[in-house]
């Protein structure tokens, strides 16, 4: 009998839409189940979270380059979250600086996806990580 994989749940931040759609697109190439939250900067995405005390996705991924609140902020925000604190964060954006990488890192982000210019190159990167979170979820479990 073969057992039900567990519903991924996904948070993106991103001010740039064409960002999202892409984002979304590739997310349906590796599962259409696959859920999707977004928001379109730090501060809505917080709110978001404040209000729905159900909403802890499985993984989060967040723009460095924002107005209003960066990526930075946004990530500070979320790991002094009790809630989100252990909720993987990827920081996910055009630049490549290695002292951005270097801060998100020992700021506790996950890792640092620089976004690829084919929706095949980031199905690859989403479900390497979706794999290997998969994998902790069954390690976990009796």
């Amino acid at each position: 009998m073969e057992t039900r994989k567990k519903l991924i749940n996904c948070f993106l931040i991103d001010d740039d839409e064409d960002d999202y759609e892409i984002f979304k697109m590739a997310l349906h190439e590796i599962d259409p189940a696959i859920m999707l939250n977004y928001a379109y900067n730090g501060f809505e995405a917080l709110e978001k979270l404040r209000q729905d005390h159900l909403l802890v996705p499985h993984f989060i991924f967040i723009d460095w380059n924002m107005p209003k609140m960066n990526g930075r902020q946004c990530l500070e925000e979320i790991k002094k979250n009790e809630r989100l604190k252990n909720v993987p964060v990827y920081i996910y954006s055009t630049s490549s600086d290695p002292r951005a990488i270097e801060e998100t890192r020992r700021l506790g982000a996950s890792d640092f996806i620089v976004k690829p210019s084919s929706i095949s190159t980031l199905v690859n990167i989403l479900a390497r990580i979706f794999h290997i979170r998969e994998y902790k979820f069954h390690s976990h479990e009796s």
